[in-house]
Order: structure tokens, then C-alpha cells, then sequence
């Protein structure tokens, strides 16, 4: 299996003061997707349903042209510029993540994905190999929050947002919501907040609330709102090492928190993943593969494997997290894997888990999930 090398940034996003030279969101081109020019988000969307009996099916995408709530996505590091943080143009890496991660959002709401400006995966790499780089970590959560502010004054009225990040994207997510949201009056807009592939929502032990956020807790039905989904992923089979990147229980006891949206309240469920066909088209992570045997050409960017893919919340030696299970049957004719592992030099990096495919493992779900929880908004 051809595995790409890949490594995606944690950050909470580190405290100091905003850049002064501020980016003026007025201006559309500061943005990947908005309504009024949804550029990155105007992408093939479609998916390959692939059974485990070896028969497939096109699901056209179909977006949501009504959607009544809105959803404002921050995007995990990418960026390939060469910098320590990254500018305002967007490379084809931003575009990627858009359509990897976000743009099938638009099919339960209107769609915001700002520009920042990044840590980038240059910076990473480099502190990884030892090497130092000028870095603002403030400049990114700068930037965000003033996305955030001229979105609620623009473009709002007043409608329910959902907050999606992944990774950096979920960092400095969790930091917006900590400081500015949590317990303020903008908090009776939230619909909810799907923070995937980070640790940094934390809480007391058997608590729902009372760590990271005050008045936010994880959601546990999907008409529940003004709450918290979130999680990092490992495969069952390879659970998170000594030294994980994520997942660890705190000394002082403080518990990541792991809900599964394909099952807030508990136990394991059947994903409804939307996993790349194959190629670098959706995302560098992903590898060009065989779906079915004999081959079945796959003329989709999303393949919607029906049942092989379950997961479920555990708190399990020392880490909580969502694991993973791969329902491969070797006596099917579909793909008894995925893609999706970290890998470097060669070598699958345990600790990452299956962070380079958090979003799509539950993409189908948290699209249902955002519909849900839009129309319970709704119904308040």
C-alpha cells in the first residue's frame, strides 16, 4: 500500500497579543468559502457507495440551498509555504482540505471557511528535525477571531452556527470558544462545536463539563445543542503508545473528551465514512487503491464503504479516544483496509493514530448530526 508522509500540526493556539496588521475579511478573497463566494467549497462532491458484496453506486452530492443555520470551519495545518506562518493566498493545499474536510458540510448549512495565516507544516517539520523557525502563534488566532467577529456582524443575523476545526483548526477553535463564547451572550447562537482531532477539550473525571469549557458540555443526544463534539482516532488494533500525540489522561485526572457522533450517548456504531477514492485529489493522506476486486473503476472523489468502518469511545490505559475497528472480511471482493495511518520514513507513527483521516471516518455522521442539531436549533 502506498502511504503518503504526512504530518499535521497540534495547536492549542499560544497566548500574546493580535497582529496589528489585521486582515480585512470585508474582502472575499480572505475567505475559502463563503455563500456569496463559495470558491474552494465549489468542488466534485460526489460519492461511490461500495458494498461489501463488491457491487457500487453513485450518490450525487446535493447541497442545501436552504440551509437556515451556518457552518464557520477553521482548517488543520497545511500549509506548504516556507515560513513559519503561512500567507493569504491559497495554495492547492488549502483547496484539498476544503473539499477533504468541509465543503460536504454545505449539504445541512451555509458555508464560512476564512484564510489565516497559519502555522505552517514548514515550521513542524522543522522543529521536528531540530531546527528553529520564526513562528507567530498568535497571528493565526488572530486572524480567526477577526473572521469570527466580521462573520457575526455581516453575515449572522442571528441564525445558529456550527464551529468545525480539525486539528490546529480545533486549537485554535477551542481557544476562540474559551474566551469569547463560553458563558457570553454569543453562545445562544451556537448549534454546536465539532472540535476533531485534538485532545485539548478536557474535563473532570465522569463530567461532561467543568474543564476546558464552563457552560459547553460534550453533546450526548444529536437534538442536544450548545455542546461539544469531539475526538482523536486510533485503530483497535493499534492503540495509543506511551508517548501519544493524543488522547492522554492528565495527571490531575483531567479526561480528553471522545464522543462518537455516530453515537453520542455511548457504545459502538457503524461510521458513515466518506474516505478518498484514492490519489492526492482530496487529500494528501490518502493512497491510490483497489476498492474492489476484480477492479471497479471509481470515478468519485469519496468512497462511502457501507459497514466497514465502527467506532466507539474508550477510556482504556491511561487514554481516552475513539477506536477504531476495520470490518475487512477477506473472503469479500471489497477492500479489506483503509488508509489513513502517519507515517514516517517508512515507518507508521503509532502516536498520531489515524489523525490524517479523523474527518472522513465520521463525515456522513456529523453531516446528519449538524442537520439534526440545525433543526432542533430551530425548533428553540
Amino acid at each position: 500500500m502506498k502511504r503518503f508522509v504526512v504530518m499535521v500540526l497540534l495547536l492549542s493556539g499560544a497566548n500574546g497579543a493580535l497582529a496589528s496588521d489585521a486582515i480585512d475579511y470585508s474582502d472575499p478573497d480572505t475567505w475559502l468559502c463563503r455563500p456569496d463566494h463559495p470558491n474552494a467549497c465549489a468542488v466534485d462532491l460526489d460519492a461511490t457507495v461500495v458494498e461489501a458484496n463488491g457491487s457500487v453506486s453513485k450518490i450525487p452530492y446535493v447541497a442545501d440551498t436552504d440551509a437556515e443555520v451556518d457552518c464557520f470551519y477553521v482548517y488543520p495545518t497545511v500549509s506548504n509555504d516556507p515560513t513559519g506562518n503561512s500567507d493569504m493566498q491559497a495554495g492547492p493545499e488549502e483547496m484539498r482540505v476544503i473539499q477533504a474536510q468541509f465543503a460536504r458540510f454545505g449539504a445541512a448549512c451555509r458555508t464560512f471557511a476564512p484564510l489565516y495565516r497559519q502555522v505552517t507544516l514548514t515550521a513542524l517539520r522543522a522543529g521536528f528535525s531540530g531546527q528553529s523557525m520564526d513562528v507567530d502563534r498568535a497571528l493565526g488566532y488572530g486572524d480567526v477571531q477577526a473572521a469570527w467577529d466580521y462573520y457575526l456582524a455581516n453575515d449572522n443575523d442571528g441564525r445558529g452556527v456550527v464551529l468545525i476545526g480539525h486539528s490546529q483548526g480545533s486549537g485554535v477553535l477551542t481557544r476562540l470558544i474559551a474566551q469569547e463564547i463560553d458563558g457570553k451572550p454569543v453562545q445562544s447562537r451556537i448549534v454546536s462545536a465539532l472540535l476533531i482531532g485534538t485532545s485539548g477539550v478536557v474535563n473532570p473525571p465522569g463530567q461532561d463539563v467543568g474543564g476546558t469549557f464552563q457552560h459547553m458540555p460534550l453533546c450526548r443526544a444529536a437534538d442536544q445543542t450548545q455542546c461539544i463534539v469531539t475526538f482523536a482516532s486510533f485503530r483497535s488494533t493499534v492503540p495509543p503508545p506511551e508517548r501519544s500525540l493524543f488522547g492522554r489522561i492528565r495527571e490531575d485526572g483531567g479526561v480528553p473528551g471522545c464522543n462518537n457522533p455516530a453515537s453520542l450517548a455511548g457504545g459502538s456504531a457503524v461510521m458513515d465514512a466518506y474516505l478518498a477514492s484514492g490519489g492526492e485529489n482530496i487529500a494528501s493522506g490518502s493512497d491510490a487503491r483497489q476498492w474492489v476486486t476484480p477492479a471497479v473503476q471509481i470515478g468519485t472523489p469519496f468512497v462511502n464503504p457501507t459497514g466497514l468502518v465502527s467506532a466507539e469511545c474508550v477510556n482504556r490505559g491511561g487514554f481516552a479516544y475513539l477506536e477504531v475497528t476495520v470490518n475487512g472480511d477477506p473472503d469479500d471482493p471489497r477492500a479489506d483496509d483503509i488508509a489513513g495511518d502517519v507515517v514516517i520514513e517508512g515507518q507508521v507513527s503509532a502516536g498520531w493514530g489515524l489523525h490524517l483521516i479523523d474527518m472522513h471516518l465520521a463525515m456522513g455522521d456529523m453531516v446528519n448530526l449538524v442537520r439534526t442539531q440545525g433543526a432542533a436549533y430551530r425548533a428553540q
